[in-house]
Order: structure tokens, then sequence, then C-alpha cells
């Protein structure tokens, strides 16, 4: 079996890459019947020399590679016919603008194995750069709030080396004693609180952050079953919720009354309810300033990300009176931090811990004929056809959606 690792190719670019030259050599090194070829790319965070000092072949044609391996979608005049793929697609939620590029997956004959639908036999992700996520969108959320309040301007994430470099510079910086507030303890949360914690904040817990004041920042971390209650009174948790989320309505306004810096790394699922909605946003007892929005569900359920940042310009003004766009440094203005390609930022970190997780779970199913499923929950194309377990999206191929 050959694995080729392609050059990606879609724009903005992106440094990332799924396995690194030490993860190609620790898969060489387990799999003695598996070929790891590199796609030559001048972009990549890891540099040609680098694969070829590790005796892992560089080339400028990957075509005879049996499975091409890519992190973002590859422009549809790239594909190679035929051939097996990994790379996040962006189709599995219907998204119009790669309809197109499954169309052409689809009439190319190639099978599609999408890192998105990578999952356990629970559905549990297995594979994922949500970590990266959650640790750049902290460091931003802090820039941003020092940025401001012209309190500290702190570097770019994308001008740093790694994870150490940020940590090294949120620890230069001192905070006033404001409140944050963190939403999700899945790998994007938690990523997040890596770095609060790496501050050094003091975490508090739920009934202390909505009625206690402090002389230091301090942070909550809460969950669906915290942010949200069921209508009917009935007290609630967390696996019902995401069972019957219709049947909730938001809880989280009592924390927009004492939060001055509130950071999204929750999952937003399908009929769940909004956090807080523009009319919240416009109550006088709202508190809320800046907002680092690492979910970036535009338009959706944390009324202020009306659309998404850019690495380039990360930062955004939301005027809660008129539901606009505006000068983030205007004080009624809340200051939006919504990048939502925040991993790009730690190419050589995010890559790395992409790619452990990737040869574990993974590349074993390509030798151990697919013991626990992994290939088949992730295959979404086959033989010219949608996959039985993506066939909900013939609707979108076809046009009627």
């Amino acid at each position: 079996m050959k694995f080729g690792i392609i050059k990606e190719r879609k724009n903005p670019p992106d440094r990332r890459v799924v396995l690194s030259p030490e993860e190609c050599q620790n898969v060489l090194s387990h799999f003695p019947k598996a070929q790891i070829e590199v796609e030559s790319s001048p972009i990549r965070v890891f540099k040609d020399e680098e694969y070829k000092e590790l005796g892992i072949p560089v080339s400028q044609n990957i075509d005879d590679c049996d499975v091409l391996l890519g992190v973002k979608e590859v422009p549809i005049d790239a594909l190679i016919p035929n051939k097996k793929y990994f790379f996040f697609s962006h189709t599995i939620k219907k998204q119009p603008y790669n309809r197109d590029l499954l169309r052409a997956i689809l009439e190319k004959n190639i099978e599609l194995y999408d890192h998105e639908v990578i999952t356990n036999t629970k559905g549990q992700r297995l594979v994922a750069f949500g970590r990266y996520a959650g640790i750049v969108g902290a460091y931003n959320g802090v820039r941003t709030y020092g940025i401001k309040f012209d309190l500290f301007d702190l570097p770019k994430a994308e001008t740093l080396k790694d994870l150490q470099a940020l940590i090294s510079e949120l620890r230069n910086v001192s905070l006033p004693n404001i409140k944050i507030l963190l939403t999700g303890r899945g790998r994007v949360g938690n990523g997040a609180r890596e770095m609060l914690d790496a501050m050094g904040l003091k975490k508090v817990n739920v009934a202390e952050y909505l009625k206690d004041t402090f002389n230091e920042p301090v942070y909550c971390q809460i969950d669906a079953s915290e942010y949200n209650k069921r209508k009917d009174g009935v007290r609630g948790n967390k696996a019902d919720f995401f069972e019957n989320p219709q049947e909730y309505k938001s809880n989280f306004f009592r924390f927009a009354e004492v939060t001055d810096f509130y950071i999204a790394g929750h999952f937003y699922g399908d009929g769940a309810p909004y956090l807080y909605t523009r009319e919240d946003a416009k109550h006088p007892d709202f508190k809320i300033k800046v907002v680092a929005d690492i979910s970036c569900d535009i338009d959706g359920p944390v009324a202020s990300t009306i659309q998404p940042s850019t690495i380039a310009d990360p930062i955004y003004g939301y005027d809660p009176q008129t539901e606009s766009v505006t000068d983030f440094k205007k004080p009624d203005a809340i200051a939006v931090m919504a990048v939502d390609n925040l991993p790009c930022e730690l190419p050589r970190d995010a890559s790395n811990g992409f790619g452990e997780a990737f040869s574990k779970y993974v590349i074993p199913a390509f030798f151990d004929n697919d013991a626990d499923g992994i290939l088949e929950r992730a295959r979404m194309t086959q033989k010219g056809k949608l996959t039985k377990r993506y066939d909900y999206l013939q609707d979108f191929v076809d046009g009627l959606e």
C-alpha cells in the first residue's frame, strides 16, 4: 500500500500536513508493507528536505500512489481519477460551495474518506485539529482583549514558532480583574482551557462566577447543561439535551450579565437553542465586550458572529444596536475574533498532533482488513456512488436541495 502526501492547493494556503516526517518514519517502522511518497511543496510547514533527510522520497508526481492524504479540499482540476483520497471535503452538511467538488469526486470514480467522519463505533471523532483550534483561539481572544482596551499588543500567533512560544507570550501579559467564560468541554474547549491554565488564571465554579467578585482575573468553563434548561422546568442533563435539543431553551443570559470576555468552544447541534440572540445583545445588562468564537457558526448561536474573520484581519466589531460590523475599538462595540481556520496559525504542532492520531487509528485499518470499521464509516463515495451512510447527500448532488 503506497500512501502519497499531496501538496495543499487551496487558497488561502494551508501549511498543515497529515503526516510529519517523523510520523512517516513511525508508520514505515510499524507497517513494513507501507510505502510513503511526498509531493513537493513550497508552502508546507515541513520542508521537502526534512522528509528527504529521514529517507522519505519527495517528487513532483505521485500519480502511482494508492491513497492520497491531504488536509483541505482538493481543487477539482487537481483530482486524480480512480484514487482513494483523505481530506476535509466540507460536504457532509450539504455545504453549497462544495457541491461541484462532490459531483466531480463521483464523476472521477474517487473513493473519498473525510477526516471529519473518522470515528469510533460510538460516533466519536478520532482525528481532528480541534485542540489546536482551542489553543490558538484562546490566544487570539486574549490578544483581542488587549488590543481593544489598549492594554497590550501580543504578536500574531502565526508569527510564533510553536505552542510554547504562545504560552511564553501570554505569561508576559497582565489582565485586569475580568471574568472569562468558556463554553465547551471537548477538544476545542479543553484546548482553550490549556491556555488559560498556562496563564495561571484562577478557575471558579458556576455559583462563584455568577455571584462573587474577585480581585484577579478568573474563568469558568461550562457545558451545554449549564447554559440550557428544559422548557418544561424538569431538571435536564447533557445526554438529554443532545438527544432532545428542541425541548430546551437558553439559560446563557445569566452568564452574559457578568462576563467581560467570552470564548466559544462548544459544539452546536441542529435544533439547539441559540446561546444569545441579537435582542439579548441589545439588552442594557448584556456585559460581554470581547468574543473569541472558535466554533464560528455564522449568524448562529453566538449572535455577534455575523461573519468569519481571517488570519490576516482577525478582529471586527459588532454593533448590537444596528446589528452590523463596526470599528471594534468603539466603546459600545463587541470585539469579535472569529477566524475559521485557527489551527493554520500553529501548523507544526497541529500537524504533529493530527498525524499521531491518524497513524494510530487510520493507517492500521489498511493492514488489518478494517477490523474496527474505521474506513467503512469514513468512506463517503465508492464506485462512482455515495455509500449508504452518506446517501442522504444524493438530493444535494442532484441539485434538488
